[in-house]
């Protein structure tokens, strides 16, 4: 497939999510839905439309495909490589980014799906193949990644380990955990505080990309932001969510420690920037330049939200442009020796 090929077929699955996200959704993708929560009952119907439209609106546009393609000089036809993907699936479609860097670059992608997210992506990889049969050379799922050029894979800082060891004498991209925080100087709007409010709750918190972690000045008044994240009450409706906030809450009680909650999550002052599902960590500082300055190279930090970091509201929508970890997956690509 010519680039303009490639381009015109992620633009139409673009369309396809679009149209998936009226109120009139296709049986199929509706059966999909039904067939990815009971996969994996974090992924509800709400959040698998937010990650759809993420996809759709912030990847799939034919300007930025063809803006994207220009920034590296793709070719039309490069030597082919077989690059294996072993993907996470902490939130719905986690994995596609990686996925279309290696289809945009003209390389096969071998996928190996997490199975808490082999349902969404085998359904997009599906639709494209009915579309035209040569997306088979380029697209494909398996249980085992072998004889691969270059490999790209995400998980915890455990099977990092493993990734290493398997991986390791190859070209390789190895992601660890990651998590993201928010910056705050106590001058935010209503507006900017619901907006952080969906990068502290979307997907449960679950995401690399979710804030776990505040910080704050000392004298911060904390009510404002309590109050914007009580629009997500509706999480206690959820099971897991629920008995992971119990779960976390008992412990802060038994323990006597000082704790925040507005019946939607639990705030505590806590140096770590991972936190538990249902809770939000905070800390403070003294000088809010200095605090972005410490975290800018923390290998745990994903992303860094506030006045001088990724807008509030932002941190679940990034660009084409916005790699993980910082790691700039095309130029990787276009860098991988030729093969003899």
């Amino acid at each position: 497939m010519k680039l303009q090929e490639r381009i015109e077929i992620l633009v139409k699955l673009g369309e396809y999510l679009n149209e998936s996200l009226s109120p009139e959704d296709t049986a199929q993708w509706q059966t999909t839905l039904h067939q990815a929560s009971a996969r994996n009952a974090w992924f509800t119907n709400e959040h698998i439309r937010c990650a759809t439209q993420a996809i759709s609106n912030r990847f799939l546009k034919k300007e930025l495909l063809t803006d994207w393609a220009k920034l590296y000089d793709i070719t039309d036809n490069p030597t082919p490589k077989k690059i294996g993907i072993v993907m996470a699936g902490n939130i719905p479609m986690v994995g596609f980014h990686d996925l279309l860097c290696v289809f945009i670059s003209g390389h096969r992608a071998i996928c190996k799906l997490s199975s808490k997210d082999d349902v969404l992506l085998n359904h997009l990889i599906g639709v494209m193949t009915q579309w035209d049969s040569v997306i088979n050379e380029y697209l494909q799922v398996t249980e085992r990644l072998n004889d691969c050029d270059a490999y790209i894979a995400t998980g915890s800082n455990n099977s990092a380990r493993y990734f290493e060891h398997y991986f390791g004498k190859y070209p390789s991209i190895i992601r660890k955990n990651r998590t993201s925080v928010a910056i705050l100087n106590g001058k935010e709007s209503k507006e900017e505080l619901d907006a952080l409010a969906d990068d502290i709750m979307l997907y449960f918190g679950l995401g690399c990309r979710n804030v776990t972690q505040i910080a704050v000045p000392h004298g911060y008044d904390f009510l404002p932001l309590l109050d914007s994240l009580k629009k997500y009450r509706h999480f206690f409706d959820h099971p897991k969510y629920k008995n992971n906030y119990d779960y976390q809450l008992t412990i802060y009680i038994m323990n006597n420690l000082f704790y925040m909650t507005n019946d939607s999550i639990v705030l505590i002052e806590n140096e770590q920037p991972f936190s538990p599902i249902g809770t939000l960590h905070y800390m403070y500082y003294d000088q809010e330049e200095a605090m972005y300055q410490s975290l800018q190279n923390h290998p745990d930090i994903q992303a860094i939200i506030g006045r001088n970091g990724i807008p509030f509201g932002k941190a679940q929508t990034p660009s084409l442009t916005d790699y993980a970890d910082g790691v700039d997956v095309i130029q990787f690509l276009k860098n991988l020796p030729n093969i003899t």
